[in-house]
């Protein structure tokens, strides 16, 4: 084989295990005799732009093993959404640096750039292999059972409700929080695997599967209510009215976007707020708390799937394997077998790029408030081991004495 040169990127929101995936493709690179190098773009596709790379082979292998342990991205992130000129700059400086192994961990966007680099490499008649290795908390990728740093995320979801279920049960009253997920809600789905009781929160689950009707969100709130003594909410960013439009618009007086042009929905405050709002105003319990988990879920250091980080280094070792040994481009896609086993494809770039996965009607329950059984013995065993459990008290009620 000739000797290749390797470029390894990471875009889009840091996860938990988005460095072991790194580290899978570094290592696994390093064990494959036709590899000269391997460098590290900083800051993702716009790294590629500037040429601002590191030389990956010179790390040595313990620390790269601290750093797979590490959530966050270590190379560093970008949110740039690169377009076809921007993806021909991307190939022209891969050609000048005599990358022949390009790979790209990152999200839906970050598929689709693999996807218009590669064309761009097949027009020019350069022998560029590209592969995208799958990463996303909000598990939206197609051809996917599951997408690394999604378990890890929901490990955390599910720990901090049923903390946050604790704390209401204490102090009774309506608490409300807001989980990450635009278009598909599996991690605000994951606080259902908080509940230990059937009277446990979330009592209400929200998704953007769904369209949102505040009305019946406060009456399902009042009832709640007044069954338990106390309700606790789990809310997706995500959720729109029945004309597609998010609640956060219909709602707050002004709205701030991103680069992109889309609403705003994560780093803010301001669903939760807004809800708290209108139960105060409209059902009158007094006592109501909104908690926004913000980008405490996407990097939580103390919070990761074992099952999550043996994935998330695989797929990056499966990625290496198959553009050298295999000889194609493709997405990284984990299969599910058995009750529960991981298998790994290669998938084409087209069947992933620009598309979204949303969740699957089985695993949302027909009032549309809750998941079902479905969703959580999916979910089960992607959390991994060692899920903390709460535990109650059986009191023996003592008979009063003043007022009997």
């Amino acid at each position: 084989m000739t000797a290749t040169k390797i470029l390894v990127a990471q875009g889009g929101g840091p996860t938990a295990v988005i460095n072991q995936s790194l580290v899978g493709v570094v290592l696994e690179a390093r064990r494959m005799g036709p590899v000269e190098r391997i460098y590290g773009a900083r800051h993702g596709v716009r790294g590629i732009v500037n040429e601002d790379f590191v030389d990956l082979t010179r790390e040595t292998s313990h620390n790269l093993e601290l750093v797979a342990a590490t959530p966050g991205s270590a190379l560093g992130s970008t949110r740039d959404k690169p377009d076809l000129k921007y993806c021909h700059q991307i190939f022209e400086v891969l050609r000048a640096h005599g990358i022949g192994h390009f790979f790209y961990i990152g999200g839906n966007d970050s598929s689709d750039t693999v996807r218009i680099v590669s064309e761009e490499a097949s027009k020019a008649g350069y022998p560029l292999r590209c592969i995208h290795i799958p990463k996303t908390i909000d598990n939206d990728l197609v051809c996917n059972d599951h997408t690394p740093g999604f378990p890890s995320a929901a490990r955390f979801v599910a720990q901090a409700f049923a903390g946050a279920n604790l704390d209401n049960a204490a102090l009774p009253g309506v608490y409300v929080a807001v989980v990450m997920g635009r278009h598909a809600g599996f991690l605000t789905a994951a606080s259902a695997l908080g509940k230990k009781f059937p009277d446990d929160g979330p009592h209400l689950i929200y998704l953007p599967e769904r369209d949102f009707v505040i009305d019946s969100f406060l009456a399902d709130v009042k009832a709640t209510y007044e069954r338990h003594g106390r309700c606790v909410v789990a809310v997706s960013e995500g959720i729109h009215d029945a004309s597609g439009q998010p609640m956060l618009t219909q709602l707050a007086k002004q709205v701030e976007h991103d680069a992109h042009g889309n609403v705003q929905l994560s780093g803010t405050g301001a669903l939760a707020d807004l809800l708290c709002e209108e139960i105060k105003a409209k059902v009158g319990i007094k006592r109501v708390r909104g908690d926004t988990f913000g980008y405490l879920q996407r990097s939580f250091i103390g919070c990761v799937s074992d099952v999550d980080a043996r994935e998330a280094r695989e797929v990056g070792e499966k990625a290496v394997q198959f553009a050298i040994w295999g000889d194609r481009d493709g997405s990284v896609a984990i299969k599910r077998t058995g009750f529960y086993s991981a298998d790994y494809e290669l998938v084409p770039l087209s069947d992933v790029a620009g598309k979204t996965r949303v969740m699957d009607d089985a695993f949302i329950a027909p009032n549309g408030t809750d998941v079902t059984d479905a969703f959580r013995l999916y979910l089960r065993p992607l959390l991994g081991s060692g899920m903390p459990d709460a535990y109650r008290l059986r009191p023996a009620p003592v008979a009063r004495v003043l007022r009997p």
